[in-house]
């Protein structure tokens, strides 16, 4: 019996072995899958690693390449339109080469057929006389010698504003203009710029300096002084420069009113300047002589073939021109202000003052009870003013002229009934309008205030004013005598809640 219960307790011994065993395999057997498991799992995020490293170098090689590209096509482009521009520029010193060649060649076999058919010095006096004479009398035929086919050009233009824009209809009728014949040393030179909304031309000419007068009436010659020039006296020297420049504005006028439909343009601007040099600095300087606003039908009586016709009278009295007093002296003159105040839509005047009282605070008021209120404020300060309808109006709040003929012009207004800071974009606003409108001066008007870079911005622009809240209180109270109120909440820094209450 006791050796039964051995041999079982042996056989259960062995049994537990076998167990511990066959855990042990298990144990290791789990603990090589898991181990294996981890490699696997290493390796595959090694491998992803390295896939996403391979794809940002590859990402980054590409940039790089089309960076390289984009450079080198740049480059090529620029060296491409500079060559262009060299080769244009060249084409130019050539075409201007022959021409001045073949205009010095024919100049130069004039002379000499000149002084083979008349023989001595009397003769050749003669003929240099005549020569002036000549050169005199075409000056005096410039309205006679006008571009008379200008009218034909009618039809282009306006295709060419339908079709493109006012920069075409510009460029088209400069290329009508350049048709013209000028005597020698005059060039008919002008630039040019079209408002389609106020269907005026503002037009920059470039005018003859005081060289194209012939300094001498004529030559003489005699056995004891030889050949002796005649000199030509001061007075009429400068009369006929004047006389010249008028003449040249008035032909200038007279073809684009005849090239130009007259339904797309109804006035002209016309400025006058001469390129030369400041003797006293030795600095570049364009002095405006001549400037001219001239409407279409008050342009049309003026007979420019008539021989008594006074050009620089035509100017200064029909025309209303500003004529520089002394041309040959190059001593400029403002520019002239012409605004068609039709263009603008007004509002009926509102008589705001009526509904405040002495302690009313602005920031109550509708803006367009607001806007009035700054139109009675400039009229109250010596201007005509008035406030624009609330839609479609380009960003003006309101139109005040200056009508002052040395200081005056147009200005727009902008009125900003605000609590917080008025942004930059306002003033940036500002300024495109009054380029728009070619106004004189631009005034912002706000309860609020402005930031530096607002004020930086108007102070470079040099034509726009700004009125904040604390200076505009003052104003009304001076002007107006309005004692108001602004109730901002929050105070910009350097100011007191006393200068708003």
């Amino acid at each position: 019996m006791a050796r039964r219960k051995g041999l079982i307790a042996q056989i259960l011994d062995a049994r537990k072995q076998a167990k511990k065993l066959e855990a042990q395999a298990a144990a290791r057997q789990h603990r090589e899958l898991m181990a294996e498991q981890k490699r696997q799992e290493a390796e595959a995020h090694r491998e992803a690693m390295q896939a996403e490293a391979a794809a940002k170098k590859a990402e980054a090689a590409r940039l790089r390449q089309e960076a390289q590209a984009k450079r080198l096509a740049d480059q090529a482009a620029t060296k491409a339109a500079r060559e262009a521009i060299q080769r244009e520029r060249a084409e130019e010193r050539r075409r201007a080469a022959d021409t001045r060649a073949k205009a010095q060649k024919a100049a130069t076999s004039k002379r000499l057929a000149e002084r083979e058919a008349h023989a001595g010095k009397l003769m050749e006096a003669e003929f240099r006389t005549d020569a002036i004479g000549m050169r005199v009398a075409e000056y005096a035929q410039l309205l006679v010698a006008r571009n008379r086919s200008a009218a034909a050009a009618t039809l282009e233009l306006r295709a060419a504003l339908s079709n493109g824009s006012p920069t075409a209809f510009v460029e088209r009728l400069q290329h009508v203009l350049a048709q013209s014949r000028y005597p020698e040393g005059l060039t008919g030179k002008v630039a040019g710029h079209y408002d389609p909304a106020s269907q005026e031309l503002l037009l920059e000419y470039e005018l003859p300096l005081q060289d194209v007068v012939p300094t001498v009436v004529g030559y003489r010659y005699t056995a004891a002084k030889g050949m002796v020039a005649v000199p030509r006296k001061e007075p009429e020297i400068k009369k006929l420069y004047g006389d010249i420049l008028a003449r040249l504005t008035l032909r200038t006028i007279a073809e684009v009113f005849d090239a130009t439909p007259p339904d797309l343009v109804t006035g002209i601007v016309f400025n006058g300047y001469v390129s030369t040099k400041d003797k006293a600095t030795g600095r570049s300087v364009r002095p405006l002589l001549m400037s001219v606003g001239a409407e279409r039908d008050k342009f049309a009586v003026v007979e420019l073939d008539e021989p008594e016709l006074d050009p620089v009278l035509c100017l200064r009295s029909h025309l209303n021109a500003i004529v520089s007093p002394h041309p040959y002296d190059l001593e400029g003159v403002r520019p002239v202000a012409s605004f068609d105040l039709s263009k603008y839509k007004f509002v009926d005047e509102m008589d705001v003052l009526a509904g405040l009282d002495s302690r009313t605070d602005l920031l109550t008021l509708s803006p367009g009870e607001f806007e009035h209120l700054i139109r009675r404020l400039f009229e109250a300060r010596g201007l005509k003013s008035w406030v624009t309808q609330a839609s479609k109006d380009e960003g003006v709040d309101g139109v005040a002229v200056n009508e002052d003929p040395i200081v005056g012009g147009l200005c727009i207004i902008q009125a900003k009934r605000y609590s917080k800071i008025v942004g930059l974009e306002a003033i940036h606003a500002l300024a495109g309008v009054m380029d728009h409108k070619r106004a004189a001066k631009g005034v912002l008007v706000t309860t609020s205030w402005v930031g530096k870079a607002s004020r930086d911005f108007a102070a470079a622009n040099g034509r726009i004013e700004i009125i904040e809240g604390r200076n505009l209180k003052h104003m009304l109270k001076e002007h107006l005598d309005l004692d108001v109120l602004i109730g901002l909440e929050k105070l910009p820094p350097g100011w007191n809640r006393a200068d708003l209450e």
